[in-house]
């Protein structure tokens, strides 16, 4: 009698293989489908105004004209970083924006860590409620508003110099100095955004074991040493991602900030890359060389980023990534 073929089963995929991987991610998609669909419109908002803007930096490598579009523009590759380079100007601009990151980031940056640790030694809740929500309260003020008020203060006739008048002295000309410039945009950067930085820390603090602060009264550590050996060393992971995320940004000066305080007096030592992008590339319609500054600028960041994270984890920090 002849021996009936027998069908033979589908193989089970092995462990590790692409069927086994792509099975598993669906299922705990499926799983967490209600996070995805609540986490689906930041996903979105990163999409379409992030990373779909970025199909523009194409504009970079071409000398695009809009009348004839970008397709029929001319291909130039990298001439326009050439020039970035090659320009005297340029040159002047990057310094001022380089010089404007470090001043915030040597005095306006820390302000909120010190901030942050005297709001944490308050004791009284409602007097330590108060004075947050006071030092809040800037962040929410524009940047419109913010000038605004600095000009009403500064200005030749402002409360400031007719204060000055007052005792005696000459009025000081706040806004047409340029060697005033700088130091009122980081004293600026400071009164209106110091408070609102102090909430991360407040939050780092919020995690450190209160017994770790019993032991150090126990060793005869007064408020200064326990903040010093204690809170500083429970919140320096935070400070350390902080200050890589910031570095980041270095080259980023704030564009409203900057672009309201300007005027003919100080625009040699105040003129950034972000007010240089808007008047080459708006004001004098040279869409494709400020394409290439903002790219220069996106990828300085990126190495400082890079660099900093790299560091940091020499030194023992997590890093943020």
């Amino acid at each position: 009698m002849k021996a009936q073929p027998t069908e033979s089963l589908p193989t089970p995929p092995l462990p590790g293989s692409k069927a086994t991987i792509w099975r598993k991610l669906a299922k705990r998609m499926w799983k967490d489908r209600f996070l995805l669909l609540i986490g689906l419109p930041g996903i979105a908002y990163f999409i379409l105004y992030k990373y779909v803007p970025m199909l523009g930096l194409y504009l970079a490598f071409i000398d695009f004209n809009p009348f004839i579009g970008i397709t029929q523009s001319e291909w130039v590759g990298f001439a326009h970083f050439k020039t970035i380079f090659a320009d005297a100007e340029i040159v002047n601009v990057l310094w001022n924006t380089l010089q404007i990151s470090f001043l915030q980031i040597a005095f306006a940056f820390p302000i909120p860590i010190v901030l942050a640790m005297m709001l944490n030694e308050l004791r009284g809740q409602v007097y330590k409620r108060v004075v947050q929500s006071i030092v809040y309260l800037p962040h929410f003020l524009s940047w419109v508003v913010v000038i605004g008020i600095c000009i009403i203060f500064m200005r030749s006739e402002g409360l400031i110099n007719q204060f000055l008048n007052i005792l005696g002295w000459e009025a000081v000309p706040f806004l047409s100095n340029p060697s005033l410039f700088k130091p009122i945009v980081v004293l600026q950067v400071i009164w209106k955004e110091s408070g609102w930085g102090t909430i991360i820390f407040l939050a780092a603090l919020a995690g450190v074991n209160p017994q770790l602060y019993e032991a150090a009264v126990m060793d005869g550590a007064g408020r200064f040493r326990r903040m010093w050996h204690v809170t500083l060393p429970a919140i320096r992971s935070t400070i350390v991602i902080l200050l890589i995320l910031r570095l980041g940004n270095v080259m980023d000066s704030g564009f409203e900030q900057i672009f309201l305080m300007l005027n003919p007096f100080n625009m040699e030592v105040g003129n950034v890359l972000d007010t240089y992008v808007y008047f080459k590339g708006i004001e004098q319609s040279d869409y494709s060389f400020a394409t290439a500054v903002g790219l220069f600028k996106g990828a300085v960041g990126l190495i400082l980023v890079m660099s900093a994270n790299y560091l940091a984890k020499k030194f023992g920090e997590e890093g943020i990534y």
